[in-house]
């Protein structure tokens, strides 16, 4: 695999593979000053026809991504990506099994994090809602639910 270009998300160029190390390719990036930095296999899509490697992450996320030395931390390349490897008790740990590619966070996290109400949230509003008095409650049922005629039971003008 070691020569295999890396492509983002964004359809950009960003390195090549130069190797494998654990659940991780080893990309490196820059033409004077290179960079080695670490992907997880979980988050690429390898082409061997076109000997190219498809990433979901973004040009800026493996940029950011710890270098990867003599000594690789591979702890903190996991919770660099936000997975299950890098956290000692992960939220999302459920009674399954943990697989270290798993996400580290739960989706009420992310949900708070971009401002959209939780799960558990929208049950609360919605049940505050239909115990609210002032709720159209009152509106009148559908014929077809009633067994009515929808043709006799018209209102007319």
């Amino acid at each position: 695999m070691e020569g295999y270009e890396v492509i983002t998300s964004e359809d950009q160029t960003v390195g090549h593979v130069v190797g494998e190390s654990g659940d991780y390719l080893i990309v490196e990036q820059g033409t004077l000053r290179k960079h080695k930095r670490p992907l997880p296999r979980e988050l690429a899509e390898i082409d061997d026809d076109a000997k190219v490697v498809r990433t979901t992450v973004s040009k800026e996320i493996l940029d950011d991504a710890p270098e990867w030395g003599d000594e690789p931390d591979e702890r903190a390349a996991a919770q660099h990506y936000g997975l299950a490897a890098g956290e000692a008790a992960p939220p999302s740990l459920g009674y399954g099994e943990e697989v270290p590619g798993d996400p580290a966070g739960v989706s009420d996290e992310d949900a708070i994090a971009a401002g959209i109400p939780t799960a558990e949230q929208e049950r609360v509003r919605i049940r505050e809602e239909l115990t609210d008095p002032g709720h159209a409650q009152d509106a009148p049922a559908s014929p077809g639910l009633l067994g009515g005629d929808r043709y006799r039971d018209a209102p007319k003008d």
